[in-house]
């Protein structure tokens, strides 16, 4: 089933104690990328987290950011050793620096670890618990999400295969009568170039007309899209990480567009080349959200 890598989702988990808020966000990205914001009362979690996304996602940047608000009084305990060496190390940038600014208590206060929560208060195993089971419910919200949005897409790529299997046919049936244009271009071109004095070899003119004809055949380069194709409907039913294979299934395709416009210079099938060429720059858009 094909997945989008955009998404989101939230879960809160609240008792008497506390509160626990996860908020997972994912946009696209060619590989997983992942961020996690949390409360240093709980960042040890993190690695935890981590693996938990890993398990689940395989391509995009994700963002979470945890939040834990106590719901009871919580205590705390003065770092004085590591104030005082902060404070003592701001005195000294004072004096070597000639300073009058003054250190306020903000600033100290928000100093790393110059205030931590006590023993009695720290997480507990109910909030780590809390924790995990707030982020696991985001992610499947988030899942959910990326499903749902990677359905769309899929019926949207679908559409977009549709008419490049309806624009074949129309490149085939004109294959066959490329021969005569081939044949009636070189004849014109002799015509310019060689007086009317001189007689042209019929054979000679024949194995012309054939190489010419078989240097721009694209019976190949047809078939090969038509696979490509039918390869690339396949992906769309893949309960897996698709999208790196269907951005590679698109670049042979619009490699062929290419060789097919290059090849034929026979206005008809040039005008459909175009738009086969058309729907694979749109279509390559779209699977740059494809996990």
């Amino acid at each position: 089933m094909l997945k989008s890598m955009t998404g989101f989702g939230q879960a809160i988990i609240e008792n008497e104690n506390h509160r626990i808020t996860a908020d997972v966000k994912t946009v696209n990205n060619r590989f997983l990328d992942i961020h996690v914001k949390l409360p240093v009362e709980i960042s040890s979690q993190e690695i935890t987290i981590k693996k938990r996304i890993q398990s689940l996602l395989k391509r995009g940047r994700v963002d979470i950011t945890i939040t834990l608000t106590q719901t009871t009084e919580t205590s705390y305990e003065i770092n004085l050793p590591l104030l005082k060496g902060y404070l003592k190390a701001l005195q000294q940038i004072q004096v070597e620096l000639n300073l009058d600014a003054n250190i306020d208590l903000a600033l100290v206060t928000k100093l790393p670890n110059a205030i931590q929560l006590t023993t009695s208060s720290a997480p507990n195993q109910e909030i780590t618990a809390s924790v995990i089971a707030a982020v696991d419910q985001a992610l499947a919200k988030l899942t959910d999400m990326r499903i749902n949005e990677g359905q769309e897409l899929a019926k949207e790529l679908s559409k977009r295969l549709d008419f490049i299997d309806g624009a074949i046919p129309s490149i085939e049936s004109n294959i066959g009568q490329l021969l005569p244009v081939y044949r009636e271009r070189l004849q014109k071109r002799m015509q310019e170039v060689l007086p009317n004095t001189i007689q042209t070899d019929d054979t000679r003119f024949a194995q012309e007309v054939a190489y010419l004809a078989e240097r721009s055949d694209i019976t190949e380069e047809v078939t090969r899209l038509k696979s490509h194709v039918l390869q690339f409907r396949d992906l769309l039913n893949v309960g897996e990480e698709v999208g790196k294979k269907l951005d590679f299934l698109l670049q042979e395709m619009n490699r062929e567009a290419n060789t097919i416009l290059s090849k034929s210079g026979e206005l008809s099938i040039s005008k459909v080349a175009l738009d086969i060429k058309t729907e694979i720059e749109k279509l390559r858009e779209q699977v740059q959200n494809v996990e």
